[in-house]
This record gives C-alpha cells, structure tokens and sequence, in this order.
C-alpha cells in the first residue's frame, strides 16, 4: 500500500462505514424505543402505506360496529314501549270482556269505560314520547350516524318505526334500511320494514254497551296480534345487528393484528441488531482512527 497526503481512502472507506453504521444504530434506537418498527417513510415505504390503508379500515369497522349497537339501543328501547302496549292492551282486554258479558251495571260499565279510554291515552302517549336519543322513535325515521368512511364507502345509517297511537296501534308509515360497511369494498343493507297496517283504530271504540265493547275486544285482539308482529320482527332486527356488530368486531380485531405485524417493533430482532451496530459502531471508530493513523508515517520518513 503507497503512502501519501492528499487523499487517505482507506479513512474515507471507514468514515462512510461508520456513518452507515450510526444511522441503523439510530433506527434501531428509535425502533426500540416508540415501539414501532416504521416510523418514517424511509424505514420502509411499502409497509407504511399498507399500515395506513388497514388503519382506515380498522377505523371504519370500529364505526360500523358502533352504528350496529346504536341501532340495537334504539329497536331495544322500542321494544320496551311496545312491551308496556301489550299490557296496557291485555288490561283493555279484561275491561272489554266484563262489559261484553253484560253483567255490570250502568255505574260499572262506566267506570269500565273510563279506564279502557284512560288506556288508549297511554298508549298515544307512549307512541308520543318514546324516545332514544333525544329522538322520537315511533312515527320518524332515526339516524344513527352520518359521515364519510375511508374504507368502503360512507356510512348513512337510518331506522324507522312505524307510528304508534291507539287510532292506529301497528300501523306501518314506510320502511327504512340502515347500511354498515363490515369491510374495505364489502356494503350490506339491513332493511327495516313495519309489518303492514292491518290494524283497527281502538280511539274510535268505547265499551259504553255490551255490544260496543264486543266491537272494541275485536279491535283489540287485532291490536294486540300487530304489537306482537312488530316485536318479533324489531327482536328479528335485534338479533340481526347484534351479529353485525359480532363480525365487524371480529374483522377490526383480525384488521389490527394485520396492522401490529406490519407495525410494530419484532423486539427480539431489533435487540439482536441493537448489539451488532453498537459493535460496529466501536470498531468503526478504531478503524477510522487506524486509518487517520497512517498518514503520520508519512511524517516520519521526513524526519
């Protein structure tokens, strides 16, 4: 090997080595201390923009779950009111029945009377001012949540009930449908349509007579039969969402696992690598100091 003064490659060779050396010690550091194997675009450009495209998506089917159990929460709520109209109704049905008979007096018959109409005033009442969410439940359609997804498409959630009073108990005022996103690409509709309005208008009926309160016991059980229609199909719905909301938080779960092995710090690797650079990084600095070395010989064959 010549020796000279004006260029000292084997100093450069070990600078740029070095420097190499430093730069992975850097990352590795980094890498270890936040947890995260990527933390520029630099670490590595294709798993970061995979990482990005399954985080969007994560995000959209913690949503998706999330506007499933707002939809169980609301068809819930309307499931109570339409529990305490079966019993406000199977009361009405004993009222209806005594008077039918005929075997009260005029005095019991309107007392009988005044209770039934009592009832179908509860009842309006409760299709009036059931709520959830500071919304009406009967008679309006209810949405849940309306924004832009990044995965798979917007969300644009709706619910309606069919509107509840005792002149029209079961009645059907339109259908809706309420549309999840249970994956990136993959959009479901679940329709939500009230039985049919096959019922009869209770508000009109009184139990004055016998006769009058046999017309209003049929009312009723066709009331009743219309209830329990509804309850089936909002139980139906019910059950319907809660499996929506099952997968969607099965999917996120799987999402974010893909994520975590994209992401996140492989602990073992990065330790292992952590004591490589730091190795290289001390017999850099001996080389590059061996190598700066080399030109005092030059010195002193001058002397």
């Amino acid at each position: 090997m010549s020796l000279g003064v004006l260029n000292n490659i084997a100093a450069v060779y070990a600078e740029n080595n070095l420097n190499a050396t430093q730069s992975s010690l850097q990352t590795t550091l980094q890498q270890l201390s936040s947890g995260s194997r990527i933390n520029s675009g630099a670490d590595d450009a294709a798993g970061l923009s995979l990482a990005n495209g399954l985080q969007a998506n994560s995000a959209a089917l913690t949503q998706s779950s999330t506007n499933a159990s707002e939809g169980v929460g609301l068809l819930q709520v309307a499931d109570g009111a339409l529990s305490q109209v079966t019993n406000l109704l199977n009361r009405a049905v004993t009222l209806a029945t005594e008077v039918s008979n005929g075997t009260l007096n005029a005095t019991q018959d309107s007392a009988a009377n005044s209770e039934f109409q009592s009832i179908l005033d509860e009842i309006s009442n409760i299709g009036s001012t059931t709520t959830y969410n500071g919304q009406t439940v009967f008679g309006g359609s209810f949405q849940i949540f309306s924004g832009d997804g990044t995965a798979g498409g917007g969300f644009a959630d709706t619910i309606k009930l069919a509107a509840l009073s005792s002149a029209a108990v079961g009645d059907s005022t339109g259908s809706g449908g309420l549309v999840y996103t249970p994956g990136a690409g993959a959009t479901s509709t679940l329709v939500y349509t009230p039985v049919a309005a096959n019922s009869k208008n209770l508000s009109a009926d009184n139990l004055n007579t016998a006769a009058s309160a046999q017309t209003a016991l049929n009312d009723i059980y066709s009331a009743i039969q219309d209830v329990a229609a509804e309850r089936g199909y909002t139980g139906s719905q019910i059950n319907t969402l809660n499996a929506v909301s099952n997968v969607a938080s099965t999917e996120q779960t799987n999402v974010t696992s893909a994520e975590n092995s994209i992401m996140a710090t492989d602990y073992a690797s990065a330790t292992s690598n952590l004591s490589k650079y730091e190795i290289l990084s001390q017999t850099g600095i001996s080389a590059l100091a061996q190598a700066n070395s080399t030109q005092q010989l030059v010195l002193k064959l001058l002397q």
